[in-house]
């Protein structure tokens, strides 16, 4: 049995934007209970050159966007980065998620050699189709989507590995 390029991108990716906004969900209840400004949750980071919870959410989404139209040779919709809240973050991957739910498989399936070239502030970097699905865009997704989960359990939301995982279907 095969796997295609539509169920190596958009499942993945789908289910790990969903598992985010659980999360998200979460860190915005325990900042209530423990009356904790969501704003001090959404600005902190690891480290202090690392970037805020915030920016790992809006970049996790944009990487997931920009990765799946590429393939799909569609423009993606620009987002303004500017969310400061849950609720607003939260919007934004229900936004991402629908624009990858719109794809068909049709769409993506056969790209594995579609030359793909990524504009970088350096130089442009070319990849083929199945290198950049599996060399760029879903280590960025999962790095920028644990990056957010580690800056929330590092500043006490009660989450687990589940959280990050998500349910299974069997």
């Amino acid at each position: 049995m095969s796997i295609s390029m539509y169920q190596a991108s958009v499942f993945p990716i789908i289910r790990t934007l969903n598992n985010l906004k659980a999360v998200l969900e979460k860190a915005g209840v325990y900042a209530e209970a423990k009356k904790i400004a969501p704003s001090v949750l959404i600005n902190s980071r690891l480290y202090p050159d690392m970037l805020p919870l915030s920016r790992q959410v809006q970049i996790a989404s944009d990487i997931a966007k920009r990765g799946v139209c590429r393939l799909a040779g569609v423009e993606p919709p620009k987002h303004e980065d500017n969310e400061s809240t849950f609720p607003e973050l939260m919007a934004r991957l229900d936004m991402t998620i629908a624009l990858l739910e719109a794809f068909k498989p049709d769409q993506i399936d056969g790209t594995e050699d579609k030359t793909i070239n990524l504009p970088t502030h350096e130089k442009t970097l070319i990849f083929k189709g199945l290198p950049f699905l599996l060399n760029y865009v879903l280590p960025n997704v999962y790095f920028h989507v644990t990056t957010a989960y580690a800056i929330l359990r590092h500043n006490g939301v009660e989450i687990g590995k589940q959280d990050f995982l998500g349910k299974f279907n069997s």
